[in-house]
């Protein structure tokens, strides 16, 4: 979302070179990086900490590429996938950073329009997950769920 509420061009960030096989040598095996996955899932890890930690920590440069899914995949099939969307969550944090910082400074007008942008972010991910089937119809965004699910 990089040109959403600024006229900027955005991040620029390298991008990995095509592979498309598994290196020859990682030797971590499959069924290795699932329960190290589903392990490190039940620990509070999001996917994102899960894939650093496996490359920093296990040697595995790109789970996809050995075990053919994705770490979200094999959470979601492992059951250990958290109920909200991470980019969810991690919007409903910023806007409880925000919130509480507010409170304290009431005159604080560009954060205050970064709240309002915060929040129509959330509100715009929000229809397209209910839209996907990720949320139920009835699910609805306010400050007091987001304190509460970011606790």
């Amino acid at each position: 979302m990089a040109r959403m509420h600024a006229r900027k061009k955005g991040k620029s960030g390298s991008t990995r070179p095509l592979v498309t096989e598994k290196p020859e040598w990682v030797t971590t095996g499959e069924d290795e990086i699932v329960k190290h996955i589903v392990t490190l899932a039940k620990k509070g890890m999001n996917s994102g900490e899960i894939g650093i930690t496996l490359r920093d920590q296990y040697g595995v440069p790109s789970v996809k590429l050995v075990t053919g899914k994705s770490i979200s995949m094999i959470m979601k099939e492992e059951d250990v996938y958290p109920n909200l969307p991470e980019d969810l969550l991690f919007l409903m944090e910023k806007a409880v950073n925000l919130y509480e910082h507010m409170d304290d400074n009431h005159k604080d007008l560009s954060n205050r329009r970064g709240l309002q942008q915060v929040e129509a972010k959330i509100r715009r991910l929000v229809k397209y997950y209910k839209r996907k089937g990720v949320l139920p119809e009835t699910w609805r965004y306010n400050r007091n769920l987001a304190e509460m699910l970011t606790q």
